[in-house]
């Protein structure tokens, strides 16, 4: 049924400007990524990158599509915008104004998108200063990173590494608003996919003439059931019954119609993992400004063992929650139930209602969490104890990033379809709706 629909797009002029579209923002980016910042030797850069990859540095040169290891205009990738979106909604929760400002619905969402690309710009500057910072003292196996270090390599630096990170913030919110999927996650989507040759090419390198079957079949059987969990998993639902009241106007009776409320297990999708990797990286940004200790905090959490995946899982469920909270509001889903007089049997409209949901909601969070830290940790865990640092780089949540996205987009594209078949009627078409099976529980 998918590649039945898939085969459709290029039949349906909006849908194929859409994916055209999408294919060109996209080849922008990876065009980029080879464009090194001025100053920068490529190859010292990669021999450091090499060294330190099995970190915090190769899972983001993974999820920038090897921009890191290329120091490329877009070395910095889209983490600014994502930290700082971060930051933006947990000043959401203390700090009244912006509360009030996601509350005036689109105008006051505008309002809060301009203020997250300003902070943007300003913490990528930031960054980008660390950054140039730490590379004048950087040297690896073919030699120094920068050859002539100062303050004009540094602000050149800081303008171009700037400059990239909003390109791609504009890269990403064009292909959200005229593209297909969000633009955001396809940017990771891509870097994750176009980085998985290399990664394929470095094991085949590394093990010449012994490369273990056996190794090599647990790797494909690790793969293949974490993405058939994230796509059972990314399509549960909690349905929830909904009964419309009765009412008669005039001669006739409308309502008493059964629906339900669906709820996803895994609401907050792969912003989790993303978020947790994020924040894990911001002691090495304090640490590239010399801030007291912070060099310590980095090697600790840098290790890669099990110091590293207590705080990534920690950090992933505490986001699992935090973002269910702020998207999903049960008191409003409460009012708009009231407001079409319809009622969750058994429970009365208004507090009651809002309280239910809110209480079955937490429980499927919770489960949904472990689901997501557990897809995520896990397979790291088994690669690295089968010593393969090239895959490595690849699990649970490079994985669950590539099965998120790749699932919205077949969503997306599912809703245009959907839609052209409508639209059909008018024409004398017969519209055939071909639902996607949800699994309850």
């Amino acid at each position: 049924m998918v590649l039945a629909n898939l085969a459709k797009v290029p039949r349906i002029p909006e849908l194929r400007r859409r994916l055209l579209f999408t294919l060109a923002m996209l080849a922008v980016y990876r065009i980029g990524v080879f464009i090194t910042t001025p100053g920068v030797n490529r190859n010292a850069m990669k021999s450091v990158v090499a060294s330190k990859g099995s970190g915090l540095i190769g899972m983001f040169n993974l999820f920038s599509g090897g921009a890191v290891e290329n120091l490329s205009i877009f070395a910095l990738g889209i983490m600014p915008y994502i930290s700082m979106s971060i930051i933006m909604s947990l000043l959401g929760m203390v700090y009244k104004p912006i509360e009030e400002l996601r509350k005036e619905g689109e105008q006051g969402r505008r309002k809060l998108d301009q203020y997250t690309r300003m902070g943007t710009v300003v913490l990528a500057a930031f960054q980008a200063f660390g950054v140039a910072t730490t590379l004048e003292g950087m040297t690896g196996e073919l030699g120094e990173v920068v050859g002539k270090p100062g303050l004009s390599f540094r602000l050149m630096t800081i303008l171009t590494l700037t400059t990239g990170t909003a390109f791609l913030m504009w890269v990403g919110e064009q292909i959200t608003e005229r593209g297909i999927s969000n633009g955001t996650s396809l940017l990771i989507f891509a870097g994750i996919i176009t980085d998985i040759p290399n990664a394929i090419g470095n094991y085949l390198q590394q093990n010449k003439g012994n490369v273990q079957p056996l190794t090599v079949a647990t790797v494909a059987l690790v793969i293949a059931v974490t993405v058939g969990t994230i796509a059972f998993f990314e399509r549960a639902q909690r349905r929830i019954p909904i009964v419309t009241s009765r009412r008669q106007v005039g001669k006739r009776i409308y309502g008493g119609q059964q629906a339900h409320l669906p709820l996803k297990v895994n609401v907050a999708g792969t912003i989790p993992p993303i978020f947790a990797s994020s924040l894990l990286a911001f002691p090495a940004t304090l640490a590239q400004f010399k801030v007291p200790g912070m060099n310590a905090v980095q090697d600790f959490i840098n290790r890669g063992d099990w110091v590293f995946n207590t705080f990534y899982t920690l950090l992933i469920i505490f986001f699992c929650f935090f973002y269910t909270a702020v998207t999903f509001q049960a008191v409003d889903v409460a009012d708009n139930l009231k407001k079409q007089q319809a009622n969750i049997p058994g429970i009365r409209p208004g507090k009651q209602t809002a309280e239910y949901i809110d209480r079955v909601l937490t429980r499927i969070t919770f489960g949904g969490a472990l689901y997501v830290a557990a897809v995520c940790v896990i397979p790291q865990i088994i690669f690295n104890a089968l010593r393969v640092p090239s895959l490595a780089r690849f699990g649970g949540t490079s994985i669950m990033i590539v099965v998120g996205v790749a699932l919205e987009t077949v969503n997306q594209i599912d809703v245009q379809l959907t839609t052209n078949k409508y639209e059909d009627i008018g024409t004398g078409a017969t519209p055939k709706l071909s639902g996607r099976r949800q699994v309850t529980v």
